[in-house]
């Protein structure tokens, strides 16, 4: 079968949330995948930030497959002999007191606004029912019906009412709004150190630490969503470390399995994540014996490996080389490690064409927000293949 036939299937019987590129990919190894047609591809968005370890990293999936053979789900009714040393392990390496395993990014963010909620009215005395949690515009969370209701592009919330109430949105980047929204019913902020889906936006600098000195003074949550900026995509473990703070709670997924399986957890302390009881909160799957095997090795891997080092260089490198390109259509390149973002002109008719000149030249990259390509390579990617590269991308840049 080539690729239209694969194409024509999904077509016919799948749900259309998706505009993906037209390229099926049949297998994949560090950075390069490979398509049903026999294409090589340098991949560029590393599964939004899911693979940062590279694909199919051979200590991750056997670690997997070692699980697998041994037991892979027994729910949360009992307990399992791999969860407590992904609790310890990630305890240790972050300095959070507590962990909560769940799946999908989504579910992981959704655990954080029902604690800081339930911690507003348990802990800092919030009148029931009326807490509020402060977010950002341009921010991106998942789809969730909670999670839409304060998201700023009309898109995802059209179709999709009636919308949950408490939630307030500030600019992203104005710790000044910020400070004039804080309120008596405010629990916590959440917020994105870099926008990933937003653009790879990079606040101003000093916005993140201003803003945690604000909560701190208001007795409000700081929670840092550091699912796609997180575990080395920025140059750092967490992106905000550039600026020297401690959230109350962060939150973590994607390469938290290093792309083999659906891991996400919250960070935080017993006065946080304390607050719930058992059957306040639950997941079937979160948790479950595979997916803490497959996290626990995933950790490894990016330590062991100097994974986070390899972003902060290489990034460093790929940013510099797509400066040096001399194109009209470019309006800004921005972003930290590997988490880069090159933001297109209005009179460029949009990013997409040039993500889809960039496919048929062997890189595979996406458009977000219309007007920005994102790069954001596994964390695996080594110079070379970053030169091999930047030609391709300064001739895409440069067409008409």
């Amino acid at each position: 079968m080539l690729t239209r036939d694969f194409i024509e299937i999904e077509e016919k019987y799948g749900a259309h949330n998706y505009h993906p590129l037209d390229v099926v990919i049949t297998k994949a190894n560090g950075v390069w995948v490979y398509d049903v047609d026999g294409n090589k591809y340098l991949d560029c968005l590393a599964a939004y930030s899911a693979v940062n370890q590279g694909h199919c990293h051979p200590r991750i999936v056997k670690a997997l497959q070692t699980q697998a053979e041994k037991v892979t789900l027994t729910s949360r009714a009992f307990r399992n002999d791999q969860l407590p040393f992904l609790y310890k392990e990630l305890s240790e390496l972050t300095g959070y007191q507590m962990v909560l395993p769940m799946n999908s990014g989504a579910e992981a963010v959704e655990t954080a606004l029902k604690a800081a909620r339930k911690w507003g009215y348990k802990v800092k005395g919030i009148e029931e029912n009326s807490a509020e949690i402060i977010t950002c515009t341009n921010n991106f969370a998942g789809r969730t019906i909670s999670i839409i209701s304060f998201s700023t592009v009309e898109q995802y919330k059209d179709g999709f009412g009636p919308f949950t109430p408490g939630f307030r949105v500030i600019e992203y980047g104005n710790a000044d709004e910020l400070e004039k929204v804080i309120n008596k019913n405010t629990a916590a902020f959440l917020v994105e150190p870099i926008q990933g889906e937003g653009g790879v936006i990079v606040p101003p600098e000093g916005f993140l630490k201003k803003a945690y000195d604000i909560c701190k003074k208001n007795n409000v949550l700081f929670i840092a969503d550091e699912i796609q900026s997180g575990l080395g995509r920025s140059g750092k473990l967490f992106a905000f470390e550039y600026e020297g703070i401690r959230p109350d709670a962060v939150i973590i997924g994607k390469a938290l399995s290093g792309g083999c399986y659906p891991v996400s957890a919250v960070l935080s302390d017993k006065e946080f994540l304390g607050v719930f009881n058992p059957g306040d909160h639950g997941s079937t799957f979160g948790g479950n014996p595979l997916a803490a095997a497959v996290a626990r090795e995933s950790i490894k891997v990016l330590l062991e490996e100097k994974l986070i080092e390899n972003s902060f260089n290489m990034g460093k490198y790929f940013r510099d080389g797509l400066a040096k390109i001399k194109s009209k259509h470019i309006k800004e390149i921005r972003g930290k490690g590997l988490f880069i973002g090159v933001e297109l002109k209005q009179e460029a008719n949009g990013a997409r064409r040039f993500c889809e000149a960039l496919m048929k030249r062997g890189i595979l990259c996406k458009e977000t927000h219309e007007n920005v390509i994102r790069f954001a390579p596994p964390l695996v990617i080594k110079k070379e293949e970053i030169d091999w590269a930047l030609p391709i991308i300064e001739e895409v840049l440069l067409m008409d």
